[in-house]
């Protein structure tokens, strides 16, 4: 089988050595030092996915990306920066003009392996995608699954605590709304809900952290503010990343169910959530039911800048912010399962 091909560009001689080091192994690599050879490269040759430093004299890799996604015979090629950059700025920079991942110089050999791997399993998913949704071979059951396969693993490497937590999640989800069918309060929502749709989309609730840089994701502590500025973002990049999703989908009621949970999981009732900042009823009743689920399982998840709370210490909490951050109505359904929840909270992420 002939291998993928990969292209690498960089001005610098020993990053080119290294990386073609950790990926020839497994793809043809082509090494470039420049933007103007990768250009001319690319008049011969289409690469499975481009890694592009940002950093090179005569044209940058922001300039070089712009260039590519202007060109529709390069615009689907993926690419992910290399960088020596850190800050926030730099990396939302290049995401919005297209990049898929930014993987910070000097890298890890293994580490770089492993994420060009999980992004071309991605790639390769999407082309999957559209023939069958073009030949109608494939059920969308099967659709969702290989799509949640993937993402979930793609999580799980960018940060190690989203893994459990889109897990115990979804578990936390469904208790709460077994509390609300049971109460009888919300019978007309639940009637309406696809029940399996909707716990599948509960596992992208959080899938724009993706996007979010390592020095933020990880961080051992408080986020200063402009770091938090930046953790907010995850938001709207979870809503497009799902928005492409769809676009490739044909009846995928989960990813309807996934992008409302996305975009609304940081409102609060008291509109002081983020980041539309919507209060009370305006805020979509999902969105509503994932901000208590996602609150209670950061509290007792573990997480790099917080202790763990036992559920008890959890449990508390969240009651402590009804009519503040969460719908009375649900805090009070949230009493009535909690119970159901400690065994949840306290099985080992």
């Amino acid at each position: 089988m002939e291998r993928k091909l990969v292209m690498l560009v960089d001005d610098d001689p020993v990053n080119l050595l290294t990386g073609k080091k950790a990926l020839s192994e497994r793809y043809q690599t082509l090494t470039l030092p420049s933007a103007a050879a990768m250009f001319n490269m690319l008049a011969r040759h289409r690469p499975e996915i481009i890694l592009l430093d940002v950093n090179m004299p005569d044209m940058d890799g922001f300039d070089s990306i712009r260039r590519l996604k202007d060109d529709p015979a390069t615009r689907a090629i993926p690419v992910i920066f290399l960088t020596a950059k850190t800050d926030p700025e730099s990396e939302l920079t290049g995401l919005e003009l297209g990049a898929l991942d930014y993987i910070t110089k000097p890298f890890s050999p293994p580490l770089l392996l492993k994420r060009v791997d999980s992004h071309l399993k991605l790639v390769d998913y999407q082309r999957r995608l559209e023939e069958m949704v073009e030949e109608k071979t494939r059920d969308i059951m099967e659709l969702q699954l290989n799509t949640l396969d993937i993402l979930a693993e793609l999580s799980e490497q960018r940060d190690t605590f989203t893994g459990s937590h889109i897990r115990r999640s979804e578990r936390c989800f469904e208790v709460l709304l077994e509390a609300m069918a049971e109460s009888g309060n919300f019978a007309a929502d639940i009637e309406a809900w696809d029940i399996p749709a909707l716990l599948r989309g509960v596992k992208l609730h959080d899938i724009g952290k993706i996007a979010i840089t390592d020095a933020i994701l990880k961080k051992p502590g408080r986020l200063t503010p402009e770091e938090f500025e930046v953790m907010k973002t995850h938001v709207g990049f979870g809503v497009k990343f799902i928005e492409k999703l769809e676009r490739n989908s044909r009846d995928a009621l989960f990813l309807q169910y996934a992008k409302m949970l996305a975009a609304y999981h940081h409102e609060k009732w008291d509109g002081s959530g983020y980041p539309l900042a919507i209060a009370g009823e305006t805020i979509p009743l999902l969105g509503r039911v994932m901000a208590v689920v996602d609150v209670y399982e950061a509290l007792t998840g573990v997480r790099p800048y917080k202790k763990v709370f036992d559920h008890d210490a959890a449990a508390r909490i969240v009651v402590e912010g009804r009519g503040t951050y969460f719908d009375p109505a649900l805090i009070d359904l949230f009493v009535s399962c909690a119970e159901r929840m400690r065994g949840i909270a306290e099985v080992p992420p």
